[in-house]
């Protein structure tokens, strides 16, 4: 008689991992044809009792929980416990310093790597599976009228769409075509009820309840936490504006005097969102032509990108991989600074969040809206800033590894369809800019072209060098450098935190880990697009020093941080599999709770005192000259009397005029000029660069009485001269 294992001999078999492998139960083997759609097998024979954690692998906290037997032996889980310290030790090897070397760091990389790889392979290490596909079958249907009188529409919406102008009649033409298009490709719920229906049900109730969960605090927790990061002292950090917050205001400026440009050819060329978005803003709260008008719209784009990253975690796991990925994206200092600089670059990622999670939702579940709505989002994109024109290449090379993997087995066909259906109501939504592309082509791609080609210069090098040079400078700036801009980061210092980074590098290992054992597209897919969405970084082939650029890289910190949310996930899951239910989940959140901190105290540094801090030392203090002239205009003289000295790379002089409130007004004066202001009566003042020795001398032979000052700038680094001409007599 041959023995058969026990259920101890079972639980000794899983939780002690440096035995071989684990024991199977007799008769518990998946019937064949139990695989899901996806194409994974369900592992649930061999993990029914490993893990009471992973029957709620939706879910962060249970419902209810099923306690494990008393005897039940604690295995600790010491390999993944070093996988992350030796993770968290190579990131810290890396920071700034003036011993920084990359060895060390490599080194401890690829130990963590190696020990990630073997947790993996011993079931140690648990992560939550790839959510399930939904295969459903698409009829491939189109409501023939919506569809060709929407066709009309959207040539005669074409049309009236010449002159770079956005009017009443184009606007309404192209809302027209849009809604049409859209109508004839969405397919209604099955059995809907009628939203009268709803309300009324809803009104009978007796009773209204509020239901406040765990999980719901855990939300309102992490969205104040994000709210916190991106408003804190949103005044001041930034402090000044740079010159090209003047071309955007001006631009605000036009849209308010009739200007409804499509295309803004300003400064090389822009799009319009972020325009019209400053001026809803001037309206709605009546903050002016300044840069907390810039600032309030842009932040608020970062904090709506948020929630998208949160959904996009369900469609990559589950929630709670969205829940880590919203909090470490809300807490960042990347997302963080490129939301307060106040320009276009948050645009990038807050349009490419929803575009992805509709595209995979899409493709998980064969629902076409879902495509709809992607095409949408991937349109407005286009409208928000140009690196966005890489997107759909992103969603091509996504399409095409789908259909190159077996989980597109049976729907190809269907997937096609969706992209062209995606494709169309993008076009759509892009006619505006494609009709100005056709009439200006130059115009509409100068700014790609000075950096991709040789129109302002020419390569400094190698074309194939300096990309593939890129290429690895852009990669690598998780872990080492993220360029030299001062405006947009703290410079030469790796753009993650420690605790992000090494969870970044984790996440990483563990997709490219499962990847090889189940070949899904989306593991691969995920970390493809993190390259694919920073080539308008690393295509900068003409000035290889702007790369890596954070604004240009920025929606590639879509999928960063979900991978940063799946290896948090899978590393706390492994916690919880390895304890009792209680202490597991304890011992898992405590865990995630101390990284989430130690990430924080550290982001919050980055932005809020070394970005600060270098931003303030490299940026001109406008805002100081600009109150000393609103100060002089109301008192003595007059805002026409008051002139800053134009000096070479020093202050931009447009800038003082929307700081002191005259948002047209430039200050500049040249030296040669200088006799100009002799038929001025009034008194006067000149604002003049500490070391502009010449134009001082000037000043005084033209002007022996005036009184010069020192103003003692709040930066030792900012003092600048004052020279004040009283009145003539008699004015």
């Amino acid at each position: 008689m041959v023995d058969e294992p026990t259920v101890l001999d079972y639980f000794k078999s899983i939780f002690t991992f440096s035995r071989g492998r684990i024991l199977k139960i007799p008769g518990g083997e998946l019937e064949k044809g139990t695989e899901n759609i996806s194409g994974e097998v369900l592992e649930a024979s061999q993990e029914i009792l490993n893990l009471d954690a992973r029957a709620s692998l939706d879910t962060a906290f249970r419902e209810e929980t099923k306690p494990l037997p008393q005897a039940l032996p604690i295995s600790i889980p010491w390999l993944s416990l070093t996988v992350l310290g030796l993770a968290l030790l190579a990131q810290l090897s890396l920071e700034p310093g003036p011993e920084r070397t990359w060895t060390i760091g490599a080194a401890l990389y690829s130990l963590s790597a190696i020990a990630l790889v073997l947790a993996i392979y011993r079931r140690e290490w648990v992560a939550a599976p790839l959510p399930s596909a939904e295969r459903r079958v698409d009829p491939l249907t189109v409501r023939q009228f919506p569809l060709w009188f929407g066709i009309v529409f959207i040539f005669l919406a074409f049309l009236t769409f010449g002159g770079n102008r956005f009017t009443s009649l184009n606007v309404s033409l192209w809302l027209v075509a849009l809604a049409l298009i859209s109508y004839a490709f969405w397919l209604p719920s099955p059995q809907p009820r009628p939203w009268g229906l709803r309300l009324r049900i809803f009104l009978d109730q007796k009773q209204w309840g509020l239901s406040i969960t765990r999980w719901t605090l855990l939300m309102l927790g992490a969205a104040l936490l994000a709210i916190f990061f991106r408003v804190y002292h949103l005044g001041q950090v930034p402090p000044e504006m740079v010159s090209d917050h003047a071309e955007k205001l001006l631009d605000v400026w036009d849209v308010f005097h009739g200007q409804t440009s499509i295309f803004f050819p300003r400064n090389t060329g822009r799009e319009a969102f972020q325009m019209y978005l400053t001026a809803a803003v001037i309206q709605l709260l009546g903050t002016g032509y300044t840069f907390l008008s810039l600032k309030i719209g842009t932040v608020l784009g970062g904090l709506l990108t948020l929630p998208y990253i949160y959904l996009l975690g369900g469609e990559v796991g589950r929630r709670r991989i969205g829940l880590f990925a919203m909090m470490f994206a809300g807490i960042a200092y990347w997302p963080n600074v490129i939301s307060r600089i106040a320009l276009r670059f948050t645009l990038y990622p807050l349009f490419f969040a929803p575009t992805l999670f509709y595209f995979l939702r899409g493709l998980r579940t064969s629902n076409r809206n879902d495509f709809i709505l992607a095409g949408l989002f991937l349109g407005i994109g286009l409208h928000g800033y140009s690196p966005f024109r890489f997107v759909p290449i992103v969603i091509m090379v996504g399409i095409a590894l789908y259909l190159l993997h077996r989980q597109s087995s049976g729907g190809r066909k269907q997937a096609i369809f969706y992209l062209i259906l995606m494709g169309l109501v993008a076009l759509v939504v892009f006619l505006p800019l494609l009709r100005y592309a056709l009439s200006n082509p130059d115009m509409f791609s100068y700014r790609l072209l000075t950096r991709l080609g040789t129109v302002e210069r020419p390569f400094p090098g190698s074309p194939l060098l300096i990309f593939l040079e890129n290429i690895w400078n852009a990669m690598t700036m998780f872990f080492w450098d993220n360029g030299e801009v001062w405006v947009i980061s703290v410079t030469h210092r790796p753009v993650l935190d420690i605790v992000s980074a090494a969870l970044f590098f984790l996440g990483v290992v563990h997709l490219l880990a499962r990847y090889v054992r189940q070949r899904h597209w989306l593991d691969i897919f995920l970390i493809v697009s993190i390259p694919l969405l920073m080539m308008p970084s690393i295509l900068s082939l003409a000035f290889p020093a702007e790369n890596p650029s954070l604004n240009r890289t920025a929606a590639a910190m879509v999928p960063v941080f979900l991978i940063i949310g799946i290896a948090l996930d899978g590393l706390l899951t492994t916690l919880e599999t390895h304890f009792s239910s209680g202490r597991g989940r304890v011992l898992a959140w405590g865990l995630g709770i101390m990284l989430l901190i130690l990430a924080a105290v550290q982001n919050y540094g980055l932005v809020f005192t070394q970005y600060q801090r270098v931003y303030e030392l490299s940026s001109w203090n406008s805002s100081e000259m600009a109150q000393v002239i609103r100060s002089f205009a109301e008192s003595v003289g007059d805002v026409d009397s008051a002139y800053v000295v134009a000096y070479p790379h020093w202050v931009d002089t447009r800038l003082i005029g929307f700081s002191a409130g005259y948002p047209t007004k430039d200050f500049a004066l040249w030296p040669e000029h200088f006799v100009d202001t002799l038929e001025n009566p009034r008194a006067k003042l000149f604002v003049i660069y500490l070391q502009d020795q010449t134009s001082l001398d000037t000043l005084k032979s033209i002007y022996p009485q005036g009184h010069l000052q020192l103003h003692l700038s709040r930066l030792e680094t900012k003092d600048f001269w004052l020279f004040f001409v009283p009145a003539t007599q008699g004015t």
